[in-house]
């Protein structure tokens, strides 16, 4: 189980490849390797949570389901706000307990994920539907020292969610939002 506050920042990559070999290149190591985790968001019939700007999601992947709530997003150069996150054992049954109490899934969304460490920050390599992204996880000093060894600065920091980066993107695009997943469903 996790406690504490979320602070991290995501920059944009052309390629996995790029974003791979940048990486590896400031002398990040190896945590976990590339697997798809599939995402959903949960709320109440009301939209309580999305009221509130909090977020409540179930995570799955192979061997691996968390579920995480989120608190809202105060203000700060990095993504900061409260994150509570402990492991449950079945993701697809949690799924349909937290519907049997309320709770329906309003948004799901995918990406491939593989995850470094360096600098006391976690860093992930998230290949989405809408774009390759480095997500950097850490304290403040790490986050800025990562950022700088791949060549970024705070302006290049992006602050939104995987869901805020793929709405952003249906509404230039002039499509409904629906679901971020790889077989365009």
């Amino acid at each position: 189980m996790t406690v504490g506050v979320e602070r991290e920042i995501k920059l944009r990559f052309d390629t996995a490849e790029a974003a791979r070999a940048a990486v590896l290149a400031m002398g990040a190591t190896p945590l976990r390797g590339r697997r798809l985790q599939e995402d959903s968001l949960l709320d109440t019939e009301d939209e309580a949570l999305r009221r509130s700007r909090s977020v409540l999601r179930v995570r799955m992947e192979p061997g691996h389901s968390v579920i995480t709530f989120k608190g809202p997003v105060q203000p700060s150069v990095f993504k900061l706000r409260e994150e509570l996150e402990t492991l449950v054992s079945d993701g697809p049954l949690l799924l349909v307990l937290l519907e049997r109490l309320g709770f329906r899934v309003w948004f799901r969304y995918e990406k491939f994920r593989e995850e470094f460490t360096f600098e006391d920050v976690i860093i992930a390599v998230d290949e989405t539907p809408v774009g390759v992204y480095v997500e950097i996880e850490g304290d403040e000093r790490g986050i800025g020292i990562t950022a700088a060894a791949l060549g970024r600065a705070p302006g290049d920091y992006l602050l939104d969610s995987y869901r805020g980066l793929f709405a952003a993107r249906c509404l230039e695009q002039g499509v409904t939002l629906r679901a971020m997943l790889f077989d365009g469903e």
